[in-house]
């Protein structure tokens, strides 16, 4: 009779667990052949540092923390290679234009947010997921990377600049670029009836 491996066997590790990484990886990078290379790249590690594994917390935590770190460092490479971003003739004038179509001079909405019927219900949506990550990979790469490390993930703006090798004010200056492009482009693509 054959037992099958423990989930503390490494053998177990890609069955036990493989699925729940790829899952991780792909929500932060939103890309399938660099979620496989980074549970990969995971798996490699955690399998030359077996034997320093204290087993303090659980295998998938410690496998985990491990494809964050991988994660954090492939953001940290692709922060300094250089970006293309389509060149604007003002970019002060085009977010001072954005800031015109969406506040009044007192620096309130014109048009606030509408409150939804059930907030979780609404999240729960594949649609609004959907065009959420539609709208996350329409931003500037830099700006979806400080997008996502600071509200996904929940990074301080510290952690964010050192990762990201980045100032404090053009931290802030990219993450409320970010928000404003998020909130234009949710509203272009997903329409939600607080009637429903």
């Amino acid at each position: 009779m054959t037992t099958s491996p423990s989930p503390c066997d490494p053998a177990a590790w890609l069955t036990e667990h493989g699925d729940y990484l790829y899952r991780y990886a792909l929500l932060k990078l939103r890309d399938e052949a660099a979620a496989e290379d980074m549970v990969q790249e995971t798996l490699l590690a955690a399998l030359s540092a077996w034997a320093r594994f204290s087993g303090q917390s659980s295998v998938r935590t410690w496998l985990t923390g491990i494809l964050k770190h991988k994660i954090l460092d492939l953001f940290r490479s692709r922060a300094k290679e250089p970006q293309y971003t389509p060149a604007s003739a003002d970019p002060a004038a085009e977010l001072a234009a954005l800031e015109q179509a969406l506040f009044d001079a007192t620096g309130h909405w014109i048009s606030p947010p509408q409150k939804w019927a059930d907030p979780e219900a609404c999240l729960d949506q594949q649609r609004f997921w959907e065009a959420f990550m539609h709208c996350l990979e329409a931003l500037a790469p830099l700006h979806a990377q400080v997008f996502h490390l600071r509200e996904m993930e929940g990074c301080d703006t510290a952690e964010i600049c050192k990762e990201l090798d980045i100032t404090s004010t053009n931290c802030w200056v990219i993450l409320h670029r970010a928000r404003l492009g998020l909130q234009q482009c949710l509203k272009t693509n997903f329409e939600y009836n607080v009637n429903d």
